[in-house]
């Protein structure tokens, strides 16, 4: 996939989860005392909350004080403009002020060149487990890393293949793992999966699928196409 025409980052690296990752309440509180605060509070994911095909949003918010990103225009964001939130975050301001990895200001997040790629449907899936889960998360919601993401003009049809037995069998013997046996899905490992590229029927016959939910279906066209023999699925399958 290094070779495709896409994305592949890591989640939001905060420096400071406490204080800019909040709960469901704290969000309503931040907006009822100012309307504006709504502009930069987004919904986020923890590699936990990630599930195959899905996931549970766990009632999390993060403060996207983003830092900008110079080369595309993108002003950083003045926690002046936003005095609910300030005032929240000057509660943790020793904190923040001693983070290696702030921004412009204690205020800010880390710098993040691919920050306007969570406004994007993307492929999401946790960093660490013991069962490979990827799922589609819409534009505007965003995860926390080690979690990563796709973003690319072909997500169905890239999240079926990641489900597919043939790329469970890739993963699996290409990635680190723990000692406790988790798979450590990077982007490095998952960069080298030869998916090849669709064409339009292709494309539209593993969305339906998807839609359908017919795996084993997905299965079998997947072998198809790397042209694998009986011998060579019930190796695989075996695995």
């Amino acid at each position: 996939m290094k070779d495709w025409d896409i994305q592949i980052n890591y989640g939001i690296k905060t420096g400071f989860n406490e204080a800019f990752i909040i709960s469901g309440d704290k969000r309503k509180d931040l907006i009822a005392e100012d309307p504006k605060s709504e502009e930069i509070i987004r919904p986020i994911l923890r590699g936990r909350d990630i599930k195959r095909y899905g996931y549970n949003f766990a009632d999390l918010w993060l403060i996207n004080s983003h830092n900008g990103v110079k080369e595309i225009g993108l002003k950083p964001i003045n926690i002046n403009d936003y005095p609910a939130v300030k005032k929240h975050l000057d509660f943790y301001y020793p904190a923040l002020e001693k983070r290696q990895d702030k921004g412009i200001t204690p205020y800010n997040l880390r710098n993040c060149a691919y920050i306007e790629e969570f406004y994007k449907q993307k492929i999401v899936w946790k960093a660490v487990g013991r069962n490979l889960a990827f799922s589609l998360l819409e534009e505007g919601s965003f995860i926390t890393a080690p979690a990563s993401f796709i973003t690319s003009n072909h997500n169905k049809y890239l999240l079926g293949f990641l489900h597919s037995t043939v790329a469970k069998y890739f993963i699996y013997n290409n990635s680190d793992t723990t000692g406790a046996g988790d798979i450590m899905l990077n982007i490095q490992s998952l960069s080298k999966f030869a998916v090849p590229k669709p064409n339009s029927k292709l494309e539209q016959e593993i969305e339906m699928l998807l839609l359908t939910k017919e795996y084993k279906a997905i299965d079998k066209l997947v072998y198809e196409l790397y042209g694998l023999t009986e011998i060579e699925i019930d190796f695989i399958e075996g695995q």
